[in-house]
């Protein structure tokens, strides 16, 4: 079955002992979602720059996060003229777009290249995980940068391309327009990264983050099911109770936190109604094909999940990546300070190469690739130079990222990075462009506003959509 796992490390929301008897009144009701979303709010828009024909094509996205930094050298950007100890044990292979020669351990994304437009210059200048990835997903800088195990909050509590997308999208119902699957992005010792919720925009904008395990889903979503022992009527009683608990709290304390959680329950219902959504999650309706056809791990049954979420109505997925366990190099994750080649010929690249190949095809066959953005990303890339263990370490000087459908020209390459694949050379494109690329193609000016708890206007990206990419 799709199992629902703990959430992890829990962040401090300062409540008070009534707001508690308050959302341990929602927990009465036999839910079990763990992290409730928000409302959307309104952005006001500033007047757009020229928008093209571009603007609004993708009516989703889905990120597919490679969390730990995917090497450029043994992925879109291989060096086969560079010095064995920069280029690495592996060739590149011609692509379906000429002239594109992607790493052999792509086959099946390197057949779908010509729906792809590869960045070879993408630069964050920060080598720390936690804090180049909260540049990457929010599209502002750490302050200050190179901080390992950052945690969130001020000032680094710029809100996700997801919570953004989350706050601007309306949907019907007050259904969530951003999931994160299947888990949150955490550092050793399960410390989440900064970058990954709402941050100043207040909690009510946080994405649907939904910890899970799809790899064995059937029909039954305990996020959004009643528990077996809870039968309708019983459930009427409870949410009966519930209203009468909140009717009895005074306007004070009902304010702010307790109406967040109000709107949170809300959601959890409006969730549990949603025969569309609740019928995404059922993996089981897919042929066993298919299924196989992804993979079947955990992240790449959460890759099929997330085209099913976005054919719900779904605005944004993001798929983190997750580690494969402790008998691995570097338990199974992008991470590859040990044994680099090794790792990436024995299971991360056949594993990735497989469900982002899949996706794509699978999105082109359904006809919705073009109204589907696809991101391929990680936090940062590989060091040119292997290290003593054969590794390759942390490097946000320059690394590679891949856009396709939505908007996007594919079939193109936008910038480079010099002859070791170290410093960009020419078309450097830095976090802000990414998120206002994506915000274009989603239909959301870069220049939309929303406000910070003071109530001042801020605009949602701080760059300028990539226009050498897009139609």
């Amino acid at each position: 079955m799709l199992t629902i796992r703990d959430s992890g490390a829990a962040l401090c929301d300062h409540l008070t002992r009534r707001d508690w008897l308050h959302i341990g009144a929602l927990g009465a009701l036999g839910l079990s979602l763990p992290t409730l979303q928000g409302a959307r709010g309104h952005a006001a828009s500033t007047a757009p720059a020229a928008r093209g024909g571009s603007f609004g094509k993708a009516k989703a996205c889905i990120i597919v996060g490679l969390t730990g930094g995917p090497p450029q050298h043994e992925t879109w950007d291989p060096k086969p003229d560079a010095p064995a100890e920069i280029r690495g044990p592996f060739q590149p292979i011609a692509s379906s777009v000429p002239g594109l020669r992607v790493c052999e351990l792509m086959p099946r994304l390197a057949q779908q290249a010509h729906h792809f437009a590869v960045l070879r210059a993408v630069s964050t200048r920060d080598n720390a995980h936690s804090s180049s990835g909260y540049y990457m997903m929010t599209g502002v800088p750490h302050q200050p940068p190179n901080v390992e195990n950052a945690r969130p909050g001020a000032p680094n509590n710029w809100p996700s391309v997801a919570a953004l997308v989350n706050r601007v999208k309306s949907r019907p119902g007050g259904m969530p327009a951003s999931v994160v699957i299947p888990e949150h992005i955490w550092n050793d010792g399960n410390i989440p990264w900064p970058g990954q919720d709402a941050g100043f925009l207040g909690r009510a904008a946080d994405p649907w983050l939904i910890h899970c395990d799809p790899s064995a889903a059937t029909a039954q979503i305990p996020a959004i099911a009643l528990p077996a022992e809870m039968t309708p009527l019983r459930f009427d009683e409870r949410r009966s109770l519930l209203s009468q608990v909140n009717r009895h709290f005074d306007t004070e304390q009902r304010a702010a936190a307790v109406r967040n959680y109000d709107h949170q329950f809300r959601q959890a219902l409006d969730m549990m109604q949603s025969g569309n959504v609740r019928r995404a999650f059922d993996l089981g309706q897919e042929p066993a094909s298919m299924r196989d056809r992804y993979g079947r791990s955990r992240y790449a049954q959460s890759v099929l999940l997330a085209r099913r979420l976005v054919e719900s109505g779904i605005s944004l997925v993001q798929i983190n990546w997750t580690r494969m366990g402790p008998n691995l190099p570097n338990q199974g994750g992008w991470d590859t300070h040990d044994k680099n080649a090794e790792s990436l010929r024995g299971h991360l690249m056949p594993l990735m190469d497989r469900a982002v190949s899949a996706l794509i095809e699978d999105l082109a066959v359904r006809g919705l690739l073009d109204e589907t953005l696809v991101v391929w990303m990680g936090e940062f890339g590989r060091t040119p130079r292997h290290n003593a263990n054969g590794g390759r370490d942390h490097w946000g000087s320059v690394f590679s990222l891949a856009m396709a459908g939505g908007g996007v020209r594919g079939g193109v390459v936008h910038g480079s990075s010099d002859r070791l694949g170290a410093y960009p050379r020419e078309g450097q494109v830095l976090p802000q462009d990414i998120t206002a690329t994506i915000f274009h193609l989603l239909g959301i000016p870069p220049a939309t506003e929303v406000h910070d708890s003071l109530g001042r206007p801020i605009a949602v990206s701080r760059g300028g959509f990539i226009q050498q990419i897009v139609q």
